[in-house]
């Protein structure tokens, strides 16, 4: 069967000790776990021993975790057996290292796929690992501020009265996204400083094409125009977003955050808890100004357009 291996690494601003404390005791997984977030009420159950759960949901699937062997702040490695959507198994660890004042944590997965998913080995190492990557900066969040500044509310659906647009359409890596998009909106904002008069005051991104295979990502930063103007200088699209039935998910609190409401959306829209719209590419809609809100009070909404 195809083999998968998967590692995510980062440094948390806290002592071996303090992030062993958070890992190999089970009580504390449901406050920073990537998949939990995704499903309020999901049903967890924690052995006394506190090193054996299992966890059953609609979103998150059916399974079980077991601490397997453990080095004291050093090393914590785990048997995960996954019953739904599809039986597998796999053997996860977490590996500690003092890193300056803090510590490197690294998070691996060695797994493999049924023969019959050969195909989908390099997509799924990308979506795990960018599960990963959610789940690691949860826990950073957990272990230096006691709190996990992520969390979602489930708005469910509405309309979406629509919107003519200006943006800048961009494909770019993934793990670049954040740094790119900066520059988009910079230019955006420098060309409406002098066009306010046309503008609405919201701002977008619009998504139109993640390749986890290549890892890169198409979108449209845009802001919200009354009408389109002449001459956009180069380098600019304009657009519209039609009115449309939607289903929106909200996320408060940082962008670094915002790759849970995605991968949250996207489970529900394949568990078929809605029916997206073909041709209408989902969206953020930023309900916040980054530059007048605190990170962990940003208000982000993830919009899909749905039947």
């Amino acid at each position: 069967m195809p083999k998968i291996n998967v590692s995510r690494s980062t440094t948390i601003n806290s002592s071996p000790k303090e992030v062993f404390s958070k890992l190999n005791d089970f009580n504390e997984w449901p406050a920073w776990s990537p998949w939990l977030i995704m499903e309020p009420g999901v049903e967890v159950n924690v052995s006394d021993d506190a090193k054996y759960y299992e966890w059953k949901g609609k979103r998150t699937g059916e399974g079980n975790m077991s601490v397997i062997k453990e080095v004291e702040n050093e090393f914590i490695e785990y048997d995960l057996t996954f019953l739904k959507p599809w039986k597998s198994k796999a053997v996860t660890r977490f590996e500690l290292s003092p890193e300056g004042d803090g510590t490197k944590v690294t998070w691996v997965m060695d797994s493999s796929l049924p023969f019959f998913m050969f195909w989908m080995k390099t997509m799924m190492q990308n979506i795990i690992g960018s599960d990963y990557d959610r789940g690691l900066n949860l826990l950073k969040d957990y272990v230096e501020k006691g709190e996990i500044e992520s969390k979602l509310e489930f708005r469910g659906e509405s309309h979406f009265a629509g919107t003519k647009y200006i943006g800048i359409n961009t494909t770019c890596d993934i793990g670049d996204i954040g740094t790119v998009m900066v520059d988009d909106f910079g230019k955006i904002e420098d060309f409406i400083k002098n066009h306010s008069d046309i503008a609405t005051g919201e701002a977008y991104t619009i998504y139109h094409k993640w390749d986890f295979v290549k890892q890169k990502a198409t979108y449209t930063g845009c802001v919200g125009i009354a009408s389109i103007p002449e001459n956009l200088p180069d380098g600019f699209v304009s657009g519209e977003i039609k009115p449309t039935k939607i289903y929106t998910l909200r996320h408060v609190g940082a962008y670094h955050h915002l790759g849970n409401a995605w991968s949250t959306m996207y489970t529900m829209h394949r568990g078929k808890e809605f029916k997206a719209v073909k041709g209408v590419h989902p969206f953020e809609h930023y309900i916040s100004n980054p530059k007048e809100t605190a990170p962990k009070d940003t208000i982000t909404d993830v919009i899909f357009a749905i039947q």
